[in-house]
């Protein structure tokens, strides 16, 4: 299934309900929610409070990647605001197993990230045990980057070894993703799509639907 993941860093917060609905109600899956902390990346953007208080607004997934060192200590706290998928970075876990399965035990989906220049190879004894994989498509920690070009063949590499391995997988990602430059990333083998001012700069509901038009045109299996 091909998903959308409007994220909320390109959303309007002094109107954030209305921007939620408006993306949910034309058909947006997911709602990615980005939790920076100033160590891990540069930024500093939300945390539980945003979640929790939001989590009301939509019954869509929210989806959190978690650009926070060590995040094992906040993801008991994380699920009990709403998460539904919990993403963090292989970068950021010294011991990446036992984080994986400290999200599975707390009942939210898991999902393993990885920054542009990290090969995914790094990832590879991890796979059978995660949901998602995010190949981050610009350097994490700031909104409205352009794409690293050579991130599309990570994308088309790590779908080629899940694919020859029998792993299904959802590939997300994330950076510089607009509707021009989309069809890029699901030809790769990407099928969770999050876009940030793609979505919701202007028109979010009509945007969404531009998104969803894109992908009926894609086979909606992995």
């Amino acid at each position: 299934m091909i998903i959308l993941a409007p994220s909320v860093l390109g959303a309007d917060f002094k109107n954030l309900e209305s921007e939620l609905k408006a993306v949910s109600s034309a058909g947006a899956q997911y709602i990615h929610l980005d939790v920076m902390d100033g160590d891990f990346v540069p930024s500093i953007s939300f945390g539980m409070p945003l979640i929790s208080s939001i989590r009301s607004c939509t019954d869509k997934v929210f989806d959190v990647h978690m650009m926070v060192k060590e995040p094992y200590r906040y993801i008991k706290e994380i699920r009990q605001c709403g998460a539904d998928l919990i993403t963090v970075h292989a970068e950021a876990c010294l011991h990446l197993d036992s984080t994986i399965k400290v999200i599975r035990k707390n009942g939210a989906k898991a999902g393993v990230a990885i920054n542009p220049s990290t090969p995914i190879s790094v990832i590879d004894l991890i796979l059978p045990f995660v949901d998602m994989v995010l190949v981050m498509t610009v350097n994490p920690g700031f909104g409205g980057q352009e794409r690293i070009p050579y991130t599309l063949d990570k994308v088309y590499r790590l779908r080629k070894r899940c694919q020859e391995r029998g792993i299904p997988m959802d590939i997300q990602v994330d950076g510089g993703v607009t509707l021009d430059n989309v069809r890029e990333f699901l030809d790769a083998g990407a099928n969770v799509i999050v876009s940030g001012s793609a979505v919701f700069k202007g028109d979010a509901a009509g945007n969404t639907r531009k998104f969803l038009e894109i992908f009926k045109e894609y086979p909606q299996s992995v």
